[in-house]
């Protein structure tokens, strides 16, 4: 009878699955520099960090997309009491690794490791600049081996004549499990025939956050002299101690060409295959089922049961209601047939 109710069998009637559904993320480097001139670039009063919009930020369709802000390690030789705002910049590094890295046995704050060995000394990324984007991109995480970040290293007014590609190459299968913050992989820099060497900084994939070092900006095996910052011709070290944070990212933001990226939202379902055998719910209790105390569906009392189900319940163990699954259309029921309703829950 349809008022009774059917066990489902733990084992082989409920099945978890968990999917992973994929968004391409294109951001050109017209949105953070050029395309609203500066309108969808929003600074603050506190002085610590810079959002970029996709359109002017005093828009109601305006989207934030990410922050960007610049930090040293006080053990960084750029460090100094005289730098400009140089207590924010230690501050913001401190907030983003003990977020990121996390602490040592000791309690203190572990610093920013290259590849990503942090207990076995190794080099540390004692100069950043962080991409931080919105969980409206990144939603549950950064898909792995999907990021790429193109900069351009040539002089101030021509930015784009020399050009780096930032990605986490073979971070698929390469990537760090050893940060409170999830999984992140290690940045690789290429330029021209130098690809996938050095590192140049760390993606942290949940978090949805860009650790660059300030290496890349620098003369060295990537850029064969230093990048110029601004439109004085200052280079990083320069800009970074002497200048305010918002003006080093008006900087950054001026050098990039490309940013793009797969995000990855995470489906749980569980599957209910709710079996109905041919003795199963062949009657309706609906009272509408009866008219003068006789089955409406049957012509004569010889004629087999027959009923019509348009929704399937799904019960807890003390009999309440947890969750109701709509069929599309009333579905025959008689003696002579058998079925199986596949109920998915999604969350």
């Amino acid at each position: 009878m349809a008022t009774t109710f059917k066990d489902l069998n733990q084992e082989n009637d409920i099945v978890s699955t968990r999917t992973l559904l994929h968004e391409a993320i294109p951001l050109t480097g017209t949105i953070a520099s050029g395309t609203y001139s500066d309108n969808n670039i929003k600074n603050y009063s506190h002085g610590m960090f810079q959002s970029v919009y996709d359109y002017p930020y005093l828009s109601s369709s305006a989207n934030h997309i990410y922050d960007l802000t610049f930090g040293y390690s006080n053990a960084s030789p750029l460090s100094g009491a005289s730098n400009t705002q140089n207590a924010k910049k230690i501050n913001i590094y401190n907030q983003m690794a003990q977020v990121l890295v996390g602490y040592d046995t000791t309690g203190s704050i572990r610093r920013f490791d290259e590849d990503g060995n942090i207990t076995d000394g190794g080099t540390k990324i004692q100069e950043c600049v962080f991409v931080n984007f919105s969980r409206l991109l990144s939603k549950d995480e950064i898909k792995k081996g999907s990021f790429s970040m193109i900069i351009g290293t040539g002089s101030y007014s021509d930015p784009f004549a020399g050009l780096i590609t930032i990605q986490d190459v073979s971070a698929s299968n390469k990537y760090k499990v050893n940060s409170p913050a999830g999984e992140y992989g290690i940045l690789s820099c290429s330029s021209g025939a130098s690809v996938g060497t050095p590192a140049c900084g760390l993606i942290f994939y949940q978090a949805g956050v860009a650790v660059l070092s300030g290496s890349i900006f620098t003369s060295g095996s990537v850029v064969p002299v230093d990048v110029q910052i601004n439109s004085a011709g200052e280079n990083f070290s320069a800009v970074l101690t002497g200048s305010a944070i918002t003006a080093s990212c008006d900087g950054l933001r001026h050098r990039i060409k490309d940013i793009s990226f797969n995000n990855t939202t995470e489906l749980n379902s569980t599957i209910h295959f709710c079996r109905v055998g041919a003795n199963d719910f062949n009657y309706s209790s609906n009272p509408t089922y009866l008219s003068e105390s006789k089955i409406r569906v049957k012509n004569n009392s010889q004629d087999a049961p027959v009923s019509y189900f348009t929704t399937v319940g799904l019960y807890s163990s003390d009999n309440e209601l947890l969750a109701v699954a709509k069929m599309s259309e009333p579905i025959k029921k008689t003696p002579s047939n058998e079925m199986v309703v596949r109920v998915r829950l999604d969350y």
